[in-house]
């Protein structure tokens, strides 16, 4: 490609792409300015292509657990890929995949490979349907896991109505078998098991929220979910596309002690190449197609490059364990930049949880989308230009995570703080 900047490529994609991204966030539409095109990636730097160097803490939205073109994966990736990119036939591999997977995760008694966290999710949800032989979903409010048509909904006029679509095209009919309490609320889920239990297919949720920005869990509130679930006779899912393999070797649910009935896995399995997984009980993975009556397929699923990715993503996790470095990163970079916005007077506090974080321009605590809607949108996007001004790319988004990666190192961390002081007195 002739030599180009940024500002010119979008103009370029304009005409050719809706909006001139194929992933809306993409278009810094809330932080204002021009969207950015990356040229190449190593370890925590991203070149763009007038040849500035950042330091990344949004990595690909959080699978580059170990930083850019890790050699490891990309080995793996360029090993793979020379034997053939897709078959559309079994490969070895796809079985070590799976048994890697149920092996560092033991509620995924069996695994299906899907191509991305959306058709996991997508999945998950016609399974407990076919499985149930319910139609209801409980989901939570800000939370989001991909853009099949049942997940697109946000909260409805009551509780017990059913939901809003968030997008056009979704039919009413949809959003109607879509139940929508705020995250964190169990009451809520409780007076809708009451109501509505024994439609109630299963209840999906993100176990630590990571779609509105960082929000924790409250103590009761995933154990809570587990009981509800099991009094009614719905499943629970959890959507870990996030939190897998992102605060140890294994995912959320299992550090935690809650045992979903499916879990849901994306990105971060493929050491960011494009792949998923849905796993969990055996007897309610057995009604997938050939086994049992719910359909799923498809051409890319366990593809040779992607399956060679994770299982090297994988092995380097057992290998390395970065998660105890990642978490004394995460307390310094919270500690460092929460110290300086204090001095500076600013209402903000930086949430954190091992290596994932969010700049939040409120005062804490936020705990659902409600509280996180309080947050100051137009000073978080002064802070992100002012970063970016200094070399740090963060998500374009006030409601999004961004990610330390094992290649971050405690000199990054400190440029991170002294810049983002920076930001912070500015205002």
């Amino acid at each position: 490609m002739t030599a180009m900047d940024s500002r010119a490529l979008f103009e370029r994609a304009c005409r050719v792409i809706p909006g001139g991204v194929n992933s809306p966030v993409r278009a810094f539409g809330s932080v204002g300015g021009d969207p950015l095109y990356v040229a190449s990636g190593k370890g925590t730097r991203i070149r763009t292509v007038e040849g500035r160097e950042l330091t990344d803490y949004c990595c690909s939205w959080g699978p580059l657990l170990f930083g850019h073109a890790r050699a490891e994966i990309v080995e793996a990736i360029c090993e793979a890929a020379a034997a053939g990119t897709s078959f559309g036939i079994n490969t070895p591999r796809e079985v070590e995949m799976a048994e890697t997977l149920c092996a560092m995760v033991p509620s995924m008694e069996m695994v299906r490979l899907v191509s991305s966290g959306t058709e996991a999710t997508m999945t998950a949800l016609r399974l407990a349907r076919g499985f149930t032989g319910r139609s209801l979903i409980i989901k939570f409010d800000g939370c989001y896991h991909g853009h099949a048509d049942y997940l697109l909904v946000a909260a409805g006029s009551g509780l017990l109505t059913g939901g809003i679509s968030s997008s056009k095209g979704v039919s009413p009919s949809a959003a109607a078998e879509v139940l929508v309490p705020a995250y964190n609320d169990l009451a809520a889920v409780e007076r809708i098991i009451a109501e509505r239990g024994q439609d109630i297919a299963a209840i999906i949720v993100e176990p630590v929220a990571g779609n509105m920005g960082l929000v924790p869990p409250h103590a009761d509130f995933l154990p809570g979910l587990r009981r509800l679930a099991d009094r009614s006779g719905a499943l629970l899912i959890f959507d870990e596309v996030i939190t897998g393999f992102r605060f140890g070797p294994t995912t959320y649910g299992q550090l935690c002690g809650v045992k979903p009935d499916l879990t849901c896995l994306g990105k971060i399995i493929g050491g960011g190449a494009p792949i998923g997984a849905i796993g969990g009980r055996a007897e309610i993975m057995r009604s997938l197609s050939p086994l049992g009556g719910v359909y799923q397929a498809g051409t890319l699923s366990g593809n040779p490059v992607a399956v060679a990715a994770g299982l090297a993503m994988l092995r380097l996790i057992r290998e390395e364990n970065p998660y105890a470095r990642l978490d004394v990163l995460g307390a310094r970079l919270a500690a460092g930049v929460n110290a300086r916005a204090a001095a500076a007077g600013v209402t903000f506090h930086l949430a954190r949880l091992g290596g994932m974080f969010t700049p939040f321009f409120c005062a804490p605590p936020v705990t659902d989308l409600a509280s996180v809607k309080r947050c100051d949108a137009q000073r978080y996007a002064r802070f992100f230009r002012s970063m970016l001004k200094s070399g740090i790319y963060l998500a374009p988004s006030q409601f999004e995570v961004g990610f330390i990666s094992a290649a971050h190192t405690e000199s990054d961390i400190d440029q991170f703080i002294a810049a983002a002081g920076e930001a912070l007195a500015a205002g």
